[in-house]
């Protein structure tokens, strides 16, 4: 008869009677805001490079606009629709396009498998990744901004509202955009989807509302990014309305709540699949 050694021995516990070999659970899942900071942090080391240069062309896309309105546009409120609205376009073509184009690429290369083996909530890898991308938009709105309030002489006094249209509208984007890459079949397709958003921000936000025939306005009012056109051209007034501004802000926040839910949803929906 074999001895068996003493290490291989399953002894029970003193106070549960439970075998000692018995595996142990999992460690709790991170919490959302130290994952999200994480992601974050990944995000922007990953993209830093390859983005920056996309970043140029998003601001010289703007200007180039605004040089080509300025022909068109004199000045009153039209000029401050084409300034604000060729800011925030900016943010879209990062927040929205190239976040659409990211997730469906990295659904069909199957590196939603990837951060479903991770112990981290799919929000804060939809968030983590948005804000990301968002934080490109900065310098390019900035430069966008000032830029169209010389070529329009309009104040510079209010820019500091930038400060809540950036990260409110490229919640808004960002989150729209991940939805369309999440939800997107192929990769190809959700290219196309986020080629088509950026085209719907650039006619409904830099075209000033009043030269669209009505069907468009009520289309304008759909897209996410409209309500941070409206506070940030609203600012360039004499007299600011700066309840309007607020309200404005509120709407954009809460379609950006809206749609990164949305975007979570979509990626639940897409890392069991």
């Amino acid at each position: 008869m074999s001895a068996v050694p003493l290490e291989a021995v399953v002894r029970a516990d003193s106070d549960g009677g439970r075998d000692v070999g018995a595996e142990a659970p999992l460690g709790p899942r991170a919490r959302l805001f130290p994952a999200l900071s994480a992601v974050y942090r990944a995000q922007l080391s990953r993209a830093r490079v390859a983005r920056i240069p996309l970043l140029f062309v998003a601001t010289f896309q703007s200007v180039g606009i605004m040089i080509l309105m300025r022909g068109v546009v004199d000045g009153g409120g039209e000029a401050r629709a084409v300034v604000a609205g060729s800011s925030v376009l900016v943010v879209a073509f990062v927040a929205l396009n190239l976040l659409a184009q990211y997730f469906g690429q990295l659904r069909a290369d199957g590196g939603l498998d990837h951060y479903a083996t991770l112990p981290v909530p799919p929000a804060a890898v939809v968030l983590g990744a948005a804000a990301a991308y968002a934080s490109f938009t900065v310098p390019g709105t900035l430069v966008t901004a000032v830029v169209g309030c010389a070529l329009f002489g309009l104040p510079l006094a209010h820019l500091w509202v930038l400060v809540a249209v950036i990260p409110l509208a490229g919640a808004a984007l960002a989150g729209l955009g991940a939805a369309l890459g999440l939800l997107a079949p192929r990769p190809e397709l959700a290219t196309l989807l986020g080629q088509l958003g950026m085209s719907a921000a650039l006619l409904l936000g830099v075209l000033p509302a009043e030269r669209m025939p009505g069907f468009l306005q009520y289309a304008r009012d759909l897209l996410p990014s409209t309500y941070g056109v409206e506070a940030f051209a609203r600012t360039f007034g004499p007299h600011p309305d700066w309840a309007a501004v607020a309200l404005d802000l509120a709407v954009c926040a809460g379609v950006g709540v809206a749609s990164l839910a949305v975007a979570t949803w979509a990626y639940r929906r897409a890392a069991v699949r």
